[in-house]
C-alpha cells in the first residue's frame, strides 16, 4: 500500500544484500544518510534475518538507538541494553523434531541460540564455504547439537531443485507451527556461485513484519508512516504492511515483482539517493 502524502516517519532497513555492499561494509555516503534521519525526525530501524551476535558489529558501526529486528523477526536487539529484549524460541517437541530431519535427510544443520551457534562439520567445500559467515560458530557432532532455547534451525542442501521444495519436506516432517523463511544460497552476493538451497526454522512470528509492531509500540509510528527496503523474500513481510515498499535493483525477482518501486544495487548509493528523495 502506498502513503499517497509521502509523511514517512520510519525507515526499515535490511542488511545483506541491501544495507551492505558485497564486502560486508556499509558506503560512507549510505551511512552519513542515515546517521541524518534523526534530526529529520525520522526512525531507521534494521530488520535482518541475522542472529544477533552476527548483526551487533554493523549495528554499532551504525550508531543506531532504535531496537534492531533480528532472526527474521523471532528477536529484538536492545542497543542501549546491549542485549536481546525480546526472544521467541522453539517449543523443545519441535526442536526434537528439527533436529531428526536433519539426521533423515543428511543435511548439513546449524542451531542458534540467542547468543551461541553449533552446526555440524562441513563434508565438502560448498559446505564449507556456507559455513564461512556464521560468526562465532562452534562446530559439533550431530548428537551434540544444542535441543533447547533454540530460536533458529538452519539446513542447507543439494538434494532438492528449489529451496520452495526443501521447505515444504520440512513443514510436512515438522508438523508443529513454525515460521519458515527459505532461499538458494546463491541469492546472497557473498555466495554466488554456491548450489545449496536453504530453510531457516524460527518459532511462529510474524517475520519482519514484527517490526510494525515494535515501532507501534515504542514511537506510535503506523505501517502507512513506514519505508521497508530490503531486496530478498524474507522481506516481504514488511513490504506487504508498509506505506512504501523498496527493492534493490539487484534484488531476488520476488522482491522486486512486490515492491512499490526498484532502486539501484546494493554496490551503489541508492539508499543515500531514497533517503535524500524521501526525507529532505
Amino acid at each position: 500500500m502506498h502513503n499517497g502524502n509521502g509523511h514517512y516517519k520510519a525507515l526499515l532497513l535490511d542488511l545483506d544484500g541491501t544495507l551492505l555492499d558485497s564486502a560486508g561494509e556499509v558506503r560512507p555516503r549510505n551511512l552519513a544518510a542515515i546517521a541524518g534521519l534523526a534530526e529529520r525526525g525520522v526512525r531507521p530501524l534494521v530488520v535482518t534475518g541475522r542472529s544477533a551476535v552476527s548483526a551487533v558489529p554493523i549495528l554499532e558501526r551504525l550508531g543506531l538507538d532504535a531496537p534492531a529486528i533480528v532472526f527474521n523477526g523471532a528477536a529484538v536487539w536492545c542497543p542501549r541494553k546491549k542485549r536481546l529484549i525480546e526472544e521467541r524460541v522453539l517449543a523443545n517437541r519441535t526442536i526434537e523434531r528439527a533436529l531428526e530431519f536433519g539426521r533423515a535427510h543428511d543435511c548439513m544443520t546449524v542451531v542458534m541460540g540467542a547468543s551461541e551457534k553449533h552446526g555440524v562439520a562441513p563434508r565438502d567445500e560448498a559446505e564449507r564455504i556456507a559455513l564461512g559467515g556464521f560468526m562465532g560458530l562452534h562446530v559439533v557432532e550431530r548428537h551434540l547439537l544444542p535441543a533447547e532455547y533454540i530460536i533458529r534451525v538452519t539446513y542447507f542442501s543439494n538434494r532438492h531443485g528449489t529451496s520452495a521444495e526443501l521447505a515444504t519436506v520440512v513443514e510436512e516432517h515438522l508438523q508443529h507451527p513454525v515460521y519458515l523463511t527459505h532461499f538458494p544460497l546463491n541469492a546472497l552476493p557473498t555466495h554466488r556461485s554456491s548450489e545449496l538451497q536453504v530453510v531457516d526454522v524460527h518459532p511462529p512470528c510474524a517475520g519482519k513484519a514484527e517490526a510494525f509492531r515494535v515501532i507501534l509500540d515504542l514511537y506510535g509510528i503506523r505501517p502507512e508512516e513506514v519505508v521497508a527496503v530490503g531486496d530478498a523474500t524474507n522481506d516481504l513481510p514488511m513490504f506487504e504492511r508498509a506505506g512504501l515498499s523498496v527493492a534493490m535493483g539487484d534484488g531476488m525477482p520476488e522482491a522486486i515483482a512486490a515492491a512499490d518501486r526498484v532502486i539501484g544495487s546494493h554496490e551503489t548509493d541508492a539508499i543515500a539517493e531514497l533517503i535524500d528523495e524521501l526525507f529532505s
